[in-house]
């Protein structure tokens, strides 16, 4: 054997990713899109314990508009944890990119997991210490098989279930909540982040990663496997990533506004970054300002009086004469996608308004004011931020941004 050390880099590292918490709180979904962050668009296997259940989200043939997600599937009744070392060595065959097992925790105390071997094997005075000989050595095995899969690794555990009840405000909030994980108690020394998962909610409680130290996202996904990536030092720039689809021939002002979130939501608005086009110093964000002000549309005039506004309340459809004005669906689409955005409410009327404003360029006073141009602009701006998971948060976030830099940027 010779003994010699060769350069290390951060690109052989691969990720090792645990999510854990009480049945029924995300964890399949949440590994499959943190899985699709890691994949860059390789393949995704998927180990299913759990009676076929990952299945709920895979695509359906021919009906692309029910969404999904692209993984291969791999059922297995029988926990025993030589099974999943086999299980392992199809998925190295297959090059799959990521692995996710779901759920670990069949392996250790499912029918013929880890438990059950070393009960059975226990005899004598030594009862289970006994079967504990034969025991040990499989689960190392497993061990082995896992962290040393070529590609990245998921694995999802249970934990106990038990509830918080929070009598705090006008109505008793019960959330269900995982105390210990089923698992043996050092698994978690094997991984690089652990994620606990609560009604969709993952916190990062363990990792390697000192960026994600406390982290707490709402169903997390594919950006936080291309956060782990970037640790890894195999992700894109973030930034060169942002500035890249600023800079593309075909963006739209609803494409920069997407991107200002995005910015936001990573804290890399004030990131500095020298101008594509000059080389001068600038940062992320008053390039995004200054892309996103070129692609505004110019404000049009209303050729009509203002009319009272009331969310629902359904506009005159544009004249015959051929009138600019909002026409009656798009005053529907407004109101339902408002909804999806968390403006939705009568009484949101004035940040309805507000947002309306800064979209389009100009201050109105009524919904009834806007030309179907920029009726236009305001739904291809609520429809691209209302299909998103965290709809509200982003959209406000994209609406704080264009505040501000309406009032430090000039007209």
């Amino acid at each position: 054997m010779t003994f010699t050390f060769a350069p290390a880099t951060r690109e052989q590292a691969r990720a090792r990713i645990g999510l854990q918490g009480p049945a029924g709180c995300g964890k399949t979904k949440t590994a499959l899109r943190i899985a699709e962050g890691l994949a860059q668009g390789g393949q995704i296997g998927l180990i299913d314990t759990e009676r076929r259940s990952a299945l709920t989200y895979a695509v359906v043939p021919g009906k692309p508009h029910l969404g999904g997600h692209e993984f291969g599937h791999m059922p297995m009744d029988s926990y025993d944890p030589r099974n999943l070392i086999q299980a392992v060595h199809e998925a190295e065959q297959a090059r799959l990119t990521v692995l996710i097992v779901d759920s670990w925790s069949h392996f250790w105390n499912g029918r013929g997991g880890l438990l059950e071997i070393v009960e059975n094997a226990g005899s004598g005075a030594l009862g289970t210490f006994g079967g504990w000989k034969k025991g040990n050595p499989i689960e190392q095995d497993m061990l082995d098989a896992l962290l040393n899969f070529s590609g990245h690794l998921i694995v999802t555990m249970r934990t106990k279930t038990d509830y918080v009840i929070d009598e705090s405000g006008p109505k008793k909030k019960i959330t269900k909540v995982g105390t210990k994980v089923v698992q043996r108690e050092s698994s978690d020394y094997e991984l690089g982040l652990i994620i606990d998962m609560v009604e969709g909610t993952g916190t990062v409680t363990k990792t390697r990663y000192e960026v994600l130290e406390g982290l707490s996202i709402h169903h997390p996904g594919e950006e936080l496997g291309q956060q782990v990536l970037e640790q890894l030092g195999q992700g894109v720039d973030p930034v060169e990533a942002i500035v890249d689809e600023l800079t593309v021939e075909d963006l739209t002002y609803q494409g920069a506004l997407a991107l200002h979130a995005k910015a936001k939501s990573r804290g890399l608005l004030t990131v500095g970054h020298l101008h594509p086009k000059s080389g001068e110093p600038s940062t992320v964000g008053d390039l995004i300002a200054e892309y996103g002000k070129a692609l505004k549309p110019a404000p049009v005039q209303s050729t009509r009086a203002p009319a009272p506004d009331d969310a629902g309340q359904q506009a005159p459809a544009a004249a015959a004469s051929g009138s600019d004005q909002v026409t009656a669906p798009q005053m529907r689409m407004m109101h339902a996608l408002f909804t999806k955005v968390g403006l939705g409410d009568k009484t949101q009327r004035d940040e309805r308004l507000n947002a309306t404003a800064l979209i389009i360029g100009r201050p109105i006073g009524s919904a009834n004011e806007l030309t179907v141009d920029e009726a236009k602009t305001l739904l291809d701006t609520l429809t691209a931020f209302g299909d998103r998971d965290n709809a509200p948060a982003d959209f406000a976030s994209m609406v704080e941004g264009l505040a501000i830099e309406t009032h430090s940027v000039p007209a």
